[in-house]
This record gives C-alpha cells, structure tokens and sequence, in this order.
C-alpha cells in the first residue's frame, strides 16, 4: 500500500539517476519510494581565484567563485534533479553558459531522452523520467558569445521546465581561450496529483486536496570554461537559485517545505582530443561530474549512510571519430558511494552506455545513445534510449573548414 509519506516524497523528488538509488530501487516500485529512497547530505567548500586577467573576465571570475562558495552553505541537499543525458558532450552549453560562443560558429542541438524504457506499463505515466533539452549558440564577436538553452524534464506526477539566455566573455589565457560566463532566465514547476493512483480508501492530505500546483521562478547561473584545440576544462552553477516548490500549513507543512524544493547543482567537466592517425582518426575522452552539496562522500556530516541520498555522479566517455563524419563512444556512469562501502555495503553502479553520431555534408548532424542499467533496475526495463540531431554553421564562417572536436 502506498503510504501518505510515500506518496508526498514521490510527488516532491525528481529523482532521475540510476547511479543515485541503484542499491535501493528493488524495494520501491513507481510512485512508492520508500524511506530508503531518498536521503540528505551537507558540505562545506572553498574556492580559488585565477590570477592575471582582465578586469572584467576577472571580475565574472570573482563572482562565480563566490557563489561557488555560497552555494556549499546550504544546510540539507537531496538527490539529483536536474536531468541526465548521456550524449552530455555535444549539449554543454544546457550545463555552463561559459560554453556560449566557443565553437566559433553557430550550433544548434536538440537532444530527446526516454529513461528506462519499459519501465512499469511502459508509457508516460508510469511515472519514468522524460527529458529534452533544445540549445543555439554563436559567436556575436571576437570576445563575446550568446546562447538559448531550453531543458524540459517530466519525472513522476512533477513537470520541470528550463528556458536560460547566455552571455560569455571569452579572452585569450595561456595557450587557449577562457570564457567566464553567466545566464539568466525562469524555471516552471507544475505537478498533476491526477496521475498519481492512491490505493488509500480516502486521501486527506492538505498537499493532495489542494489542487495542482505550479510556479514560475526566476532562474539564473554561472559558469567558466577554458579551452584550447587539444582540451578543454570546466566548472559550472546552471541554477544557483533554491526556492521552496510549496507552500502550505499543516502537520506535514515542514516534511513538504525540506523536500518541495530545487536545490543546487554544481558541475565539472574535462576532455581532449589526441588525433592518432591525422584527422582520419582522432580519440577523444571526456568525463563530466555532478553533485548536489559538493561531494558529500568526502566531506562527512552527520550518518553518511542515511545521508547518501544526493551522491555525487560521474560519467566517464571514450569515443573515435573516423574521418571527421563517425563518431561512436562508449561510456559508463556511477555514484563515487559504488566505491565507498559503508557497513560493509556499497551502491551499486549506474550504467553502461554505447553512442554514435554520424556528421552529414552541410553540418548536419545525428546521433543515437543506449544505456544498459548496472543496477536492479535492470529487472524492471529495458534501459534507457536518447535521439541527438543538431545544425553546425561552421561552412558559413571564413577559415573554418571542420567542425570542432567540442
């Protein structure tokens, strides 16, 4: 039977990564998690300062950094709710608006995700994440680039929608191009309890009997990201700003307020480029890193166990492209707690990935991923499925002959 509790934390927790409740999911079923299921964590961080720039990209720099920090200062975390996508790599810009502008050209990607396929009856409704996410991006000048990103996610009963604007700063540093950069724009939360099946003979929660809710909030982020031909390295906020999801008076109003909430996301990317045949072969590994509460694992506070529901998660990409048109990669995904056993127990891994995307005449560009569940969730799917296709202008722009690497 589905409990009052359990059905307001499903109804609050946008919960969206096999890594992230691996070790749990067999005791819960869709839209009835268990206490199990989600948990918190605290940290504290600090932050540095990259010396000998410009005053502007120092002063971009100097703000990110500082609500870098703020941002560790924020009591209670919880799981990861901002959406996954395995073709991350050719979508940077919807994580780090320090991306905007930086393949000095203009690009267009739209990615569609459909995770754990199969899961429950096999549509919509059963309660299994959606996601989209829609980006354009170009060089305005020498030293500035503008980006739209879009992000829609459905996860259970709860609807999440993204809609940011980019402006980056680029400047030359060393032997390659830093880009501080900052967006801004509004988030949309909505929830239909009508998709919700209540196996209680009556429901008398306030959170439940009060209609659907919905806000509009602003929204607003902050990344850098430097590059060169060879690598590139990044750090990112996307939404830095936490707002309660819910506002409402009863016995359970303080249960709704800690998890009707957003809570923020903080980013690390690198990767490269090694050609191992000329451009006929070119190697490229990439890995991306995601935390909510700037790794928990490793900054204990309180029972880590309990409070190892917000993990922090990791994909790790190798992938060749073959005569500047193929490219397939093959990436695997996991919690850092799949290595950490406490009480002599672990989490169990996330996924196994396999993609390819082939680069068309003209610049476009299509792209396929699948990912194989390493957890239990395998028993209960039959993984999870993405489309990728995109516009790359770069024939359209003086001396620029190949599209970019990344």
């Amino acid at each position: 039977m589905v409990s009052k509790q359990a059905c307001l934390k499903a109804a609050y927790y946008s919960l969206n990564d096999e890594a992230a409740f691996g070790h749990t999911w067999p005791d819960c079923s869709p839209l009835d998690l268990n206490s199990n299921c989600m948990t918190t964590s605290t940290v504290v961080s600090q932050a540095g300062i990259l010396p000998g720039l410009p005053p502007f990209a120092l002063a971009g720099v100097r703000l990110f950094c500082l609500l870098l920090c703020l941002s560790f200062f924020t009591g209670k975390t919880f799981a990861q709710q901002e959406p996954q996508f395995t073709k991350y790599m050719f979508n940077t810009l919807a994580y780090n608006p320090g991306y905007a502008g930086s393949r000095e050209y203009m690009s267009i990607v739209a990615i569609h995700r459909d995770q754990w396929f199969g899961w429950g009856n096999g549509s919509e409704s059963s309660g299994r994440p959606v996601s989209q996410t829609f980006s354009v991006h170009s060089p305005v000048s020498k030293s500035v680039g503008l980006g739209l990103n879009l992000t829609n996610d459905k996860v259970g009963a709860h609807k999440t929608t993204f809609v940011n604007a980019s402006y980056a700063y680029r400047i030359g540093f060393g032997k390659g191009t830093l880009s501080v950069g900052l967006q801004a724009g509004a988030l949309s939360w909505s929830a239909n309890w009508n998709e919700l099946v209540f196996k209680d003979a009556q429901v008398t929660d306030n959170a439940f009997n009060n209609g659907n809710p919905s806000k509009i909030l602003p929204d607003f982020g902050a990344g850098f990201f430097y590059y060169t031909d060879k690598f590139y390295v990044g750090a990112s906020l996307p939404h830095l700003a936490q707002f309660n999801l819910r506002s409402i008076s009863g016995a359970e109003a303080e249960l709704i307020r800690k998890w009707a909430r957003n809570y923020r996301h903080f980013y690390l990317t690198a990767g490269g480029a090694i050609p191992l045949e000329g451009e006929t072969l070119v190697f490229k590994p990439s890995i991306l890193i995601k935390t909510v509460g700037f790794f928990p694992e490793f900054f204990k506070r309180g029972d880590l166990v309990r409070e190892i529901g917000a993990p922090t998660v990791f994909d790790i990409d190798a992938s060749f492209l073959f005569s500047k048109k193929l490219w397939l990669g093959a990436s695997f995904r996991s919690a850092f707690a799949a290595f950490i056993k406490k009480n002599g127990k672990s989490s169990s891994f996330g996924s196994a990935d396999i993609w390819a995307s082939f680069l068309f005449d003209k610049g476009f560009r299509l792209g396929f991923a699948y990912d194989y569940p390493l957890s239990e969730i395998a028993k209960y799917s039959n993984g999870s499925f993405e489309l990728m296709i995109g516009y790359d202008f770069y024939q359209e722009v003086e001396k620029v002959n190949t599209p970019r690497y990344f």
